[in-house]
């Protein structure tokens, strides 16, 4: 039982104090490690029959975790790229907890040993610079929930921001009255980025403001959401992917529309990229624009221009075919010749 008490007092310090305040982790991904225990617990108490508060520390094996990973791909098909994020959330909650329990080291990192399964990775797709300017033409700015979604999805576009960074966007990180014009985004690993935008995107966001505010009588609140519903709730994920994919279905009808492979929110991020790397800007800006970590993240739209550029080459033809040698034994002296000499 004093275990038991144990095991919840150190998921509580975990997230509440050791992830936010030691690792400085931002809310998204202490939200997103919590949702990982709230699986774990939901396995043990339906395949284990083990209620959170019965769970022992103690007793939990490298089998429990391998058997709550397999439970996620199987029955709930988590893809495997989502089993090694909740993997991921369990062994750095262990390793927190093993220099508190030294008795467990041994079962503790058996777990921490786990590898992170081998997934495919998938395919970097991008739109032509053609294909984002018809799917942007397909929202109507002359009414307000159109001209939320036109900017919403350009703003998306220019910054080549993350969704999640755009959904967080309050008023008061929008500098759009006075050059530089740019956005304050909140990124991954809490970390802050200053991006400029273009005047297109500036005189979008300066007409909607002038709706917004004129329409809900907020004209001096600049702490809500820029994006959000009628009940000033930031906007969900799912419901910026319904937005997006609304006009996606819209400008598929167009003739001149090519772009067949699924266009999700980061497609709008990787088509900035390779339209930036495509304008000959450095990797090394890119690579401060989009709020990697580390280069090799940038590199990946590198290696996808280089490939199109072959693939456009590959394409060109110039009509040279090589000239066939001449099989050796068709040379009929050279076989008389062999002949005779036998």
């Amino acid at each position: 039982m004093k275990r038991a008490a144990s095991f919840s007092k150190y998921i509580y310090s975990f997230l509440t104090d050791f992830l936010p305040n030691e690792k400085n982790a931002s809310i998204n991904t202490i939200v997103s490690y919590r949702d990982a225990f709230r699986l774990f617990f939901l396995f043990m108490q339906t395949k284990k029959s083990i209620e959170p508060t019965k769970i022992n520390i103690e007793n939990l094996k490298k089998d429990d975790v391998k058997a709550f990973l397999d439970w996620l791909e199987n029955n709930r098909k988590n893809s495997i790229r989502s089993r090694n994020q909740r993997m991921a959330a369990l062994q750095s909650f262990f390793k927190y907890v093993q220099y508190n329990l030294p008795e467990n080291l041994f079962e503790l990192q058996k777990i921490l040993s786990m590898p992170s399964k081998k997934s495919k990775k998938s395919e970097i797709s991008f739109m032509t610079i053609k294909d984002i300017k018809i799917l942007l033409s397909q929202t109507d700015l002359n009414t307000f929930k159109g001209l939320r979604d036109g900017v919403l999805l350009t703003l998306m576009y220019d910054s080549g921001s993350r969704v999640q960074e755009i959904i967080d966007l309050m008023w008061w990180d929008i500098r759009i009255n006075e050059k530089p014009y740019t956005i304050k985004v909140h990124g991954k690993g809490n970390k802050y980025r200053t991006i400029p935008i273009t005047t297109d995107t500036v005189e979008l966001l300066k007409s909607y403001k002038s709706n917004l505010f004129q329409k809900s009588n907020d004209l001096n609140k600049t702490n809500i959401p820029v994006f959000h519903n009628s009940r000033k709730s930031k906007l969900t994920r799912k419901g910026v992917s319904y937005i997006l994919n609304k006009y996606v279905i819209m400008a598929r009808g167009e003739e001149n529309f090519h772009h067949k492979e699924k266009i999700s929110c980061h497609v709008l991020r990787h088509s900035k990229a390779a339209h930036m790397l495509q304008a000959n800007i450095p990797l090394i800006y890119i690579r401060d624009f989009l709020g990697h970590s580390s280069i090799q993240s940038t590199e990946v739209y590198a290696k996808l221009t280089d490939e199109l550029k072959i693939k456009a080459l590959n394409n060109v033809k110039l009509g040279i075919h090589p000239i066939p040698k001449k099989s050796w034994n068709a040379d009929k002296e050279l076989m008389k010749w062999l002949k005779d000499l036998c």
